[in-house]
């Protein structure tokens, strides 16, 4: 893929998955980071996203809004993914 579309496919996966926040119970912060990769990245983009529970990630994934964006902007451009979720210790 030509790099000026490639910039175009990543811009469309930011908005987005961006645009989800506000929109979805339970999503707390969603962020797409795309730019200044460096050369060692076996990746060209990161999703970081932050829930107020398990129940709310596993929610996230099947909800409408989000399975649209992923079914529309990010699948049909994607090669290969990789996953990790975590859970933070609670700071109260």
């Amino acid at each position: 893929m030509p790099e000026e579309e490639k910039a175009s496919v990543k811009a469309g996966i930011k908005e987005g998955l961006e645009g989800l926040k506000g929109r979805i119970p339970g999503l707390l912060d969603i962020q797409v980071h795309a730019e200044k990769r460096l050369e060692t990245s076996t990746a060209d983009l990161m999703l970081d996203s932050s829930f107020e529970s398990f129940e709310a990630l596993k929610s996230y994934s099947k909800n409408p809004a989000h399975v649209a964006v992923a079914d529309s902007k990010v699948r049909p451009f994607t090669a290969a993914r990789s996953c990790l979720d975590f859970e933070l210790p609670s700071v109260f």
